[in-house]
C-alpha cells in the first residue's frame, strides 16, 4: 500500500506522548487562515512511500520510540484512509503506539482507522459553523461526523485550538471551549496553541496571498492567562 507524504520527522516531541516518528501526509480539504503548512494542501511534489517502509523505519528506531510511537499528521491523514489503515494496523502488530493528529475532515472509514489508533489529537478550528467556515472555508459536517465516531469508540483524545489575536482570544471563546470539552468523556488533555508567523514566508515563496498579513503572533502571557481560565 502506497501513500503520499510531505516528510517524516524522526524525533518529534510534541505530537503525542514520548519521542515519536511523525509522518506528515499530503492533501487537505481545509484552507485555514492560519495554516503554516500550505505545501501540504495537495499531492503535487509529494513523496510516495509504502506502509512497509513506514513500519520498517519505526522498527529501526524502536529503542527511541519505546515510550513514544508513530504519529500521522499533515496535511490531513484521514484523506488517505486505506494507506492510513494499512500503516496503523502493521504498527499495532509490531507493538508500536499510534497517534493521529487531525482536523477530523476525511472521507470515511473512521471506525476502521480508529480500531488501530491509540490516541487522537484533534484540532478544534471553531465551535460554531459560521466561525468554522470563516476560518477553514468548509462547513463542520465532516468534523462532526468524525468526532461522533471518536466519542463512540471512546478513543483517548487530546484537543487543541490555535489562538489568534482578534479572532478567538477572548475569555468568552475559552469558556465555550471549556463547556464543549466537558461534554466529551474521553478527553485527556486540552492545549491552547499560540498563533505564530512561521508559515508566512512559505506563502511568499509559493506566491500565495497570506490571509493574516499584519496580524501579530499571539502573546505567550495571554496564552497563559487563557490556559489558566480553561483549567480553573
Amino acid at each position: 500500500m502506497t501513500g503520499y507524504i510531505d516528510s517524516i520527522e524522526t524525533m518529534g516531541l510534541v505530537d503525542g506522548p514520548g519521542i515519536r516518528m511523525v509522518v506528515f501526509t499530503r492533501g487537505c480539504k481545509l484552507r485555514c487562515l492560519y495554516c503554516h503548512n500550505p505545501e501540504t494542501w495537495d499531492k503535487l511534489g509529494s513523496t510516495t512511500i509504502t506502509s512497509d517502509e513506514i513500519v520498517s523505519r519505526a522498527k529501526r528506531n524502536i529503542s527511541y520510540y519505546k515510550n513514544g510511537g508513530v504519529t500521522f499528521s499533515g496535511g490531513e491523514p484521514l484523506l488517505q484512509p486505506d494507506f492510513l489503515i494499512d500503516c496503523l494496523k502493521k504498527l499495532k502488530e509490531a507493538g508500536i503506539h499510534t497517534a493521529l493528529d487531525t482536523a477530523g475532515v476525511g472521507i470515511g472509514k473512521y471506525e476502521e482507522i480508529l480500531a488501530y489508533t491509540d490516541l487522537v489529537i484533534l484540532d478544534i478550528k471553531a465551535l460554531h459553523n459560521n466561525d468554522y467556515q470563516l476560518i477553514t472555508g468548509h462547513d463542520m459536517k465532516d468534523f462532526n461526523d468524525f468526532l461522533k465516531v471518536v466519542k463512540k469508540k471512546k478513543k483517548k483524545l487530546w484537543i487543541r485550538q490555535v489562538i489568534v489575536p482578534g479572532m478567538n482570544d477572548t475569555e468568552e471563546n475559552i469558556l465555550e471551549l471549556k463547556k464543549f470539552v466537558k461534554k466529551i468523556s474521553n478527553v485527556e488533555k486540552v492545549e491552547l496553541l499560540p498563533y505564530h508567523l512561521y508559515g508566512a514566508e512559505k506563502y511568499k515563496k509559493m506566491n500565495i496571498l497570506y490571509p493574516l498579513e499584519g496580524v501579530p503572533a499571539m502573546d505567550n502571557d495571554r496564552i497563559k492567562e487563557l490556559t489558566s481560565l480553561l483549567e480553573s
